[in-house]
């Protein structure tokens, strides 16, 4: 099976991946780097991972996306006013919804497009489980059998390293490392959505379901 791994960061979600072709798009460079050591055998592509879902959709049988998610966190309108230590308020990016569309109306696989839980109610309807929202073209299990971590989000990025079984050490972008492990999907949940799809997949199902059908 084809799969596409959109804005792969370290693979949190792709770790438990197996029998699959897997071509990997991350645009930090050291990001892109380290997930190359820890799935040697993967195409990892350095370019804008929104671009190349357009260009090379048609592709794949399996595409996972997981756009970036300040501007939708529930914590950038919390940190959002005055003050030298709060944001400025910002459009929300939506090339989330741009790819959400792109994928259940062209897209002849199976897709699942993952973010936060946002600060305003959600412009296409979505399956939540935990702490993430996922859009799909399939029925997700009600538990994605996701670990909890203890106090996650005030955890140190040692703690979060083992838990994800990463290593962040060698990173030398500009990102803060705590939040690039923060923001993993548990790869328990990685390989729930993953089996799934491709339990779908393997009946010659492609069919697509409503996005608006939730368990």
């Amino acid at each position: 099976m084809k799969v596409l791994n959109l804005y792969a960061c370290l693979g949190g979600n792709r770790l438990l991946w197996d029998n699959c072709e897997v071509t990997a798009v991350e645009l930090d460079p050291e990001l892109a780097r380290l997930y190359q050591e820890r799935f040697p055998n993967d195409t990892v592509i350095v370019t804008d991972a929104h671009q190349y879902l357009l260009d090379h959709y048609k592709e794949f049988d399996f595409i996972w996306s997981s756009p970036p998610c300040p501007t939708h966190s529930r914590m950038r309108k919390t940190n959002t006013g005055e003050g030298e230590r709060k944001s400025k308020a910002t459009y929300p990016d939506m090339k989330l919804y741009q790819e959400i569309l792109l994928l259940d109306h062209f897209f002849k696989g199976k897709y699942c497009v993952e973010n936060v839980i946002p600060f305003y109610e959600p412009l296409i309807s979505a399956k939540k489980r935990g702490r993430h929202l996922y859009w799909t073209n399939f029925n997700l299990p009600t538990d994605l059998g996701d670990r909890k971590a203890d106090n996650f989000i005030h955890a140190k990025r040692s703690s979060l390293e083992e838990f994800h079984k990463i290593n962040l050490s060698t990173y030398k972008g500009e990102q803060r490392t705590d939040k690039i492990a923060r923001n993993l999907v548990d790869y328990e949940a990685g390989k729930t959505i993953f089996d799934t799809a491709r339990g779908i997949i393997n009946k010659k199902d492609t069919k697509q379901t409503s996005i608006f059908d939730e368990l």
